[in-house]
């Protein structure tokens, strides 16, 4: 199966981080669909979508998930977000994987965490200092629990600073032209109706997000 490609706009202004979809310049940007799934035909299948863009000091990215049986319990940064509602970011930023990649994690409610991975599942958390760098807003409380079993849409939206990444590995700044390799993925792990669903398409039996050889590539504008 052929890997996915995405364009990321540059901006010529960078938005307000205040999880808002529709709002400018997001309105005239093209969603990437989240919409690939590992392990078995989940019950609950969202509708998962991401957005991205760039400019010279900044990666820029939000998520719109139209969910159902939605919680959050993460307290803090680095705890386990993939436990709760959650929409996930790995990245490679470059067109290599083999000199590692971030995996960066976000639930519902705006707790992340924040890998650099030079060997899959064997990752170096980043600083609360470089986290603290990273402007997140999401559209629902912290804290939901109990789990919403209603329709609910929820948004989570940030602002990656590129300056945190550099010490960690070689980094191709974005520009027009430049490919990094990654991959968008929804899960819910603890969730009373889990799944796990990709952007690019993941070859395994059983759900691995950490696989970057399945990585997409994201295409500079």
């Amino acid at each position: 199966m052929v890997p996915e490609k995405y364009l990321v706009t540059k901006l010529e202004a960078p938005p307000e981080i205040n999880a808002l979809w529709d709002k400018a310049p997001w309105k005239n940007i093209a969603p990437l669909d989240i919409a690939r799934f590992m392990g078995k035909n989940p019950d609950h299948f969202p509708r998962a979508q991401a957005k991205l863009a760039y400019d010279a000091q900044a990666l820029y990215v939000i998520f719109r998930i139209e969910d159902c049986y939605v919680r959050a319990v993460a307290q803090k940064n680095q705890d386990n977000v993939c436990f709760d509602s959650c929409a996930e970011f790995f990245f490679s930023p470059g067109p290599d994987v083999e000199g590692g990649y971030f995996n960066l994690e976000t639930n519902c409610g705006g707790a992340m965490l924040l890998n650099f991975q030079k060997i899959p599942r064997q990752g170096a958390p980043l600083s609360d200092n470089e986290l603290s760098q990273i402007k997140i807003a999401g559209s629902l409380p912290k804290i939901v629990d109990p789990e919403i079993t209603e329709p609910a849409t929820w948004i989570v939206e940030y602002r990656l600073p590129l300056a945190i990444l550099e010490k960690y590995r070689k980094m191709l700044k974005p520009a027009s032209g430049v490919e990094w390799r990654a991959n968008f993925y929804k899960c819910a792990d603890k969730t009373s109706h889990p799944h796990w669903l990709t952007w690019s398409f993941v070859d395994r039996p059983n759900p691995d997000f950490h696989v970057p050889k399945s990585f997409g590539t994201l295409v500079f504008k």
